[in-house]
């Protein structure tokens, strides 16, 4: 596995930001996309759950569609990409199950074997008072972060999008009904030569201030 340097790393994070204006004439490569899916796919959740569904919207009349339900923000057209990240509501023990299922088949366990696992997410999720899509919500946004991070890695901006209107998104995509809903969207392509924002110093506090040694 290829390794990068801190320095790099750091320089990649410098370099990232929320892209406020894409170059609408740059499409990102077939197999650099195809590997940004696959970041997905891969990303962590707790206990290995994934209580998410990506949607790509490829359909350029649904991406114009929704510009209105994303505050007029022309990222959702602009950029190659646009990614809608929704959560499974209201996970529950079924869930829990085609977990489980799905784990016998990839590391061919037997299903008893993972009983007690199951027994304790299943629990988890029921504590009196849990707000499971709330924490779902948490997961999702641990795959943004993936995505985001790979995205520039490979010299890909993105610009995640949470001044949205959900409701009205889930309208547009045919989610409703589905059990899935929109929690947060993404756009992914390169940023415009004329996007003031991308030379703009970062404003971040000082790291004494942001981390702790105990």
């Amino acid at each position: 596995m290829n390794t990068v340097s801190a320095a790099d790393a750091v320089a990649l994070h410098q370099w990232r930001y929320a892209v406020k204006a894409f170059d609408p004439s740059k499409t990102i490569p077939t197999e650099q996309w195809a590997a940004l899916e696959q970041t997905l796919v891969l990303a962590p959740s707790s206990f290995g759950l994934q209580p998410w569904k990506f949607i790509v919207v490829e359909d350029a009349a649904i991406r114009e569609e929704l510009i209105g339900a994303a505050w007029g923000q022309r990222q959702v057209v602009d950029g190659s990409h646009f990614v809608v990240f929704a959560i499974k509501s209201g996970l529950n023990a079924d869930d829990v199950d085609r977990h489980i299922a799905r784990a016998c088949e990839i590391q061919s366990a037997p299903k008893e074997s993972l009983d007690g696992l199951r027994k304790m997410i299943v629990g988890f999720l029921g504590m009196p008072g849990f707000d499971v899509d709330a924490w779902s919500a948490k997961q999702v946004y641990i795959a943004l972060g993936n995505f985001m991070t790979t995205a520039a890695a490979m010299g890909i901006d993105t610009c995640p999008m949470e001044g949205i209107n959900p409701p009205k998104i889930d309208e547009l995509l045919g989610l409703e009904g589905t059990g899935y809903k929109t929690v947060v969207a993404c756009g992914a392509g390169y940023r415009s030569a004329d996007d003031k924002y991308a030379e703009r110093p970062k404003v971040r506090f000082a790291a004494e201030d942001v981390i702790q040694r105990v």
